[in-house]
């Protein structure tokens, strides 16, 4: 506050209860694997290229170590880093936003949250700080701690950072993820290797660009327990059968600035129609395959949320082959009100009813898709002339999209009934036009 702000008037200044706070802000609404994955954008964020999780079981000494290889942190950048709403400006592009997720994400699993760390690759020099619920608790004071050189965990940072550069983020006292009576037994055990499953489909989920290279950013490795985590595209692109739509790009406002906004749509296979039928049943996602269609939501690339049409149309079984990516940039973190733990956004309504009429004519095209009966032969008439699936694929797809246009021209026109009886005319005297240009009921 500035003196001219307060010039004539008395002023207080009230520091928070630090106990009070940090106890209630350990329930913004993390659960175990969105609070790694918000601890992984810092991994991403600091250029990392590998990112190892490793989750053990020791009955109440049980923790997670979150490592990675990135550009490490200073010693006044660390203690900065475990600041409570960080001062510092995040650039447009990065996966960082209210400065709080390396804190409340670690602290609403744990009770003692250690950071290690190394900036140099040159230099072998490694800082530590750690923040402990419990001593903030009894001082009720905004403490950071140096903790022990001997503490074994603090040393076994230290040997993995011995190769370079990068970071180690360890979490022990875990309170809200295993039972106060018996840590040790094996409902605990079976609880720390089920948040291990959970976390790399979560991982190979909301990072799976970076896992995969996706354009021009560089490929990431992530690992959970040593096992190398596996991208899970939601689009199914690989596949020979799906079909993309045009990209469409949208412009909106935000606090005074224009910002982008891509949009591509994505019809998926049915069963019967992908290369290998357990392909299928992977793609169904962790909310199944109704619930798992709609709108993907990313932010810098990173998956933010999924599923659902975010108030455009309700989920139909009719169009759970539909799926559509929504990109924008941290520049449009105010339109889409991004949540602390960087997992709700809200669409705004000017993008909305901007994408209404794309968000449509994707669905449409879902619905033919899943009404379509299975038949033997190629969905689409092709020359014989054409071997190459890539080929096919596109010429199928053309002649998909030119029979989608014409419906929907149809439609926009508003003379769905005339056209309803062309086509009923054109099953017919055409039947394999029908086929060709996915006209099929």
């Amino acid at each position: 506050m500035t003196e001219d702000a307060v010039a004539g008037r008395a002023w207080y200044e009230v520091s928070p209860s630090a106990a009070r706070l940090t106890s209630s802000l350990r329930d913004i609404g993390y659960d175990f694997q969105t609070a790694v994955a918000d601890v992984v954008d810092n991994s991403v964020a600091a250029g990392a290229t590998r990112i190892e999780v490793t989750i053990e079981h020791e009955g109440a000494d049980s923790r997670v170590l979150i490592a990675d290889d990135g550009r490490g942190m200073s010693p006044s950048g660390l203690l900065e880093a475990l600041r409570f709403g960080t001062r510092r400006d995040y650039e447009r592009g990065e996966l960082g936003r209210y400065g709080l997720g390396l804190k409340t994400a670690s602290l609403s699993q744990c009770r003692l949250l250690t950071v290690i760390s190394r900036s140099s690759a040159a230099t072998p020099r490694t800082c530590a700080r750690a923040l402990d619920l419990d001593l903030i608790g009894e001082l009720d004071q905004w403490v950071i701690v140096d903790p022990a050189s001997t503490e074994p965990m603090v040393a076994r940072a230290r040997q993995w950072l011995a190769e370079g550069a990068g970071t180690v983020v360890i979490w022990q006292n875990l309170d809200r993820v295993l039972p106060e009576r018996r840590p040790e037994g094996g409902w605990a055990r079976r609880r720390l290797e089920t948040l291990a499953t959970r976390t790399a489909e979560h991982l190979g989920m909301v990072f799976h660009r970076f896992i995969e290279g996706v354009g021009e950013l560089p490929e990431l490795v992530i690992t959970v327990n040593g096992e190398k985590v596996e991208p899970w595209d939601p689009f199914a692109s690989q596949e020979p059968a799906t079909v993309e739509l045009p990209e469409q790009r949208f412009e909106i406002e935000s606090s005074g600035t224009n910002g982008k906004v891509a949009l591509r749509r994505f019809v998926l296979p049915a069963r019967d129609k992908f290369a290998d039928p357990a392909g299928f049943d992977r793609m169904s996602g962790p909310l199944k395959w109704n619930r798992q269609q709609g709108l993907y939501i990313y932010r810098a690339n990173r998956l933010v949320q999924w599923g659902g049409w975010g108030g455009i149309r309700g989920i139909d079984e009719h169009t759970k082959l539909a799926r559509a990516a929504v990109d924008f940039d941290t520049d449009l973190d105010a339109a889409f009100t991004i949540n602390v733990a960087k997992m709700k956004v809200s669409i705004p309504a000017q993008l909305r009813q901007l994408i209404e009429p794309s968000v449509n004519e994707l669905c449409i095209l879902a619905d033919d898709a899943y009404r379509k009966t299975s038949r033997s032969g190629d969905r689409a008439q092709v020359p014989a002339d054409l071997r190459s699936p890539a080929e096919v694929r596109a010429v199928s797809q053309a002649a998909v999209h030119a029979g989608l246009a014409l419906r929907m021209a149809a439609m926009q026109a508003d003379q769905w009934a005339p056209w309803e009886q062309i086509e009923a005319v054109l099953r017919q005297t055409a039947p394999e036009v029908v086929e060709l240009l996915g006209l099929e009921r």
